[in-house]
């Protein structure tokens, strides 16, 4: 379902797989590319990619948002879902955020020809407008390294909380190592 036009780019909200089956090869391609850049230089095989989206889209309460360019084309995404559906990440939040009241916004990318025009915005600022009544806070987790995106959550509101953690990833280079991302967070107001 479109939510934004942003110039020639339209912002999909997609609620189930099958409403998502047609983008899938252009997801695959993007996440790949993407993350296999700065800051991340990431290694993923197009089902590690391909899992990525699927799994969010069988979480209940899933906010997933592809930014496309003509009809199947995805050139970014945005996706959210209950902190609570991610264990791994709200352990680590035990004691500073009430974990059943927060969302996560677990994924985003823009590939680097769309950047700088305001789309990776539009894709928080879209994904926060869809976050249900009932959660009180936001969560993301970015890259240690003060780049791009740290610098737009930071305009968009969030807070550094000062939570880091290590993530293990196949490397472009084949290495499997961990890097550190860091933990932004946003109080929402009614």
């Amino acid at each position: 379902m479109l939510i934004h036009r942003h110039g020639d780019i339209d912002i999909l909200q997609i609620e189930d797989e099958a409403a998502a089956e047609p983008y899938f090869p252009s997801f695959i391609g993007v996440y790949q590319t993407i993350f296999s850049e700065p800051p991340y230089n990431e290694l993923f095989y197009p089902s590690d990619a391909e899992a990525v989206l699927r799994r969010v889209l069988q979480t209940p309460g899933n906010i997933s948002l592809l930014a496309t360019k003509g009809p199947i084309t995805v050139v970014g995404f945005g996706l959210a879902v209950p902190l609570s559906s991610r264990r791994d990440v709200a352990r680590h939040m035990q004691g500073l955020l009430p974990i059943r009241h927060t969302f996560y916004l677990a994924e985003l990318g823009v590939l680097s020809r769309y950047r700088g025009a305001g789309l990776g915005a539009q894709l928080v600022q879209r994904r926060l407008a869809a976050i249900p009544p009932g959660f009180s806070n936001v969560l993301l987790r970015t890259s240690a390294t003060r780049n791009a995106s740290y610098e737009m959550y930071l305009k968009l509101g969030f807070q550094d909380i000062g939570v880091y953690m290590e993530v293990p990833s196949r490397r472009t280079d084949g290495r499997i190592t961990t890097d550190r991302r860091l933990f932004l967070s946003k109080v929402l107001t009614p």
